[in-house]
């Protein structure tokens, strides 16, 4: 039981910094998709929001849709 404790002990030690970079890109991957499926659905882009909600593409995918999109005229409502 101790050993077990101590492998994870320093299993974390030694990959604490790249736990953090991880878990920082994944928060920033989310927040940028949503951000792009609430955009591509308030803009009724319905083949960019599907597109976007199925592909995993580790925030390259949104940035481009916002980089495209970003000069477009505000929301239809």
């Amino acid at each position: 039981m101790n050993n077990s404790t101590t492998d994870f002990q320093s299993f974390y030690e030694d990959y604490a910094l790249l736990i953090g970079i991880v878990l920082f890109f994944v928060v920033i991957d989310a927040i940028l998709k949503l951000i792009t499926l609430w955009q591509s659905a308030r803009r009724k882009q319905i083949a960019w929001f599907i597109f976007l909600a199925l592909v995993n593409s580790l925030g390259i995918l949104p940035l481009i849709y916002l980089i495209v999109h970003r000069n477009k005229d505000k929301f239809k409502r």
